[in-house]
């Protein structure tokens, strides 16, 4: 007999997940059950897959269940696996509270990037703390067409290229991966995000997110995208021992990231549970023996 399979769907900045509620991490979710669930035809629909799992009960991360109950298994749309997803931080963070499981304030969530601070205000808007940005050495390039730009390498905890551009049109369709040279840079692949001027400290991004497409956010490349253009700007925070704060408009909202001197970025955005059911267990089955 079929059984049911709890789910919730959320976004944040209109990047949207499927959530799974699994705390001891029970259900077999294969590549191809991902895919299937955050197919927007024939699925759920969603840029990403927020499975939720109790730390000590996921052996990617008993290491850190004694600093965070909670560890957000991130699949990417086309079911691959993400370190980080900063818009899915919120997101896990406002089901965690929509549940039950945390109230306003402070907490912790384990990810494959680390442990994530976050916190959870009273307006509404979720806080986390991103860690600190890495500045890989290399020259990278990034084309579109016959146009080619430099770009910022910047690591989140996963892989970003960042290049300034004078119309994000120039971004072209973003449905496959634009060529980043050189290849050897980024060897699981790269987000990319376009960037132009809005005004002071104030920027937009269109980005092809790994794995899922152009989306309509993602908070590690905002994140990337505020400490590429703070070098851009001459505005590095450990040098000057002054915090620096970007807006960063996303096609599907607004982000505000600030760096602090000792390097650490911060994300503060919205974030929106906006429905839940269940899926038939049997349907899911179905969906993971399809061939890739």
């Amino acid at each position: 007999m079929s059984t049911r399979i709890a789910f919730l769907k959320g976004h944040g900045t209109e990047n949207d997940f499927v959530i799974v509620p699994d705390p001891q991490n029970a259900l077999d979710l294969s590549p191809a059950a991902v895919a299937a669930l955050c197919d927007r035809r024939a699925g759920i629909g969603g840029d990403g897959l927020l499975h939720v799992v109790r730390s000590a009960a996921h052996p990617e991360a008993r290491a850190m269940a004694a600093e965070a109950e909670w560890f957000m298994d991130y699949r990417n749309g086309d079911g691959s696996v993400a370190e980080m997803c900063g818009n899915g931080v919120r997101v896990f963070a406002r089901y965690l509270q929509h549940a039950g499981h945390v109230e306003e304030g402070d907490l912790a969530i384990a990810t494959r990037g680390g442990v994530k601070s976050v916190h959870l205000d009273k307006q509404g808007d979720v806080t986390v703390g991103m860690g600190r940005a890495r500045l890989p050495e290399g020259d990278v390039r990034v084309s579109v067409g016959e146009r080619t730009w430099p770009a910022r390498n910047v690591n989140m905890g996963n892989p970003h290229a960042v290049a300034f551009v004078d119309d994000l049109a120039h971004a072209g369709d973003l449905f496959t991966a634009p060529p980043v040279s050189p290849a050897s840079a980024y060897p699981q692949g790269v987000n990319v995000e376009f960037v132009v001027d809005r005004g002071p400290r104030h920027v937009a991004l269109r980005v092809h997110e790994r794995g899922s497409g152009e989306t309509r956010s993602c908070g590690t490349g905002a994140c990337a995208v505020a400490v590429a253009t703070a070098r851009r700007d001459g505005a590095d925070p450990a040098v000057t021992g002054t915090p620096v704060t970007y807006t960063v408009d996303v096609p599907g909202g607004r982000l505000v990231i600030t760096e602090h001197p000792d390097g650490a970025v911060e994300m503060t955005g919205p974030a929106v549970i906006v429905a839940e059911g269940t899926i038939e267990s049997g349907w899911l089955e179905d969906a993971s023996r399809r061939p890739a």
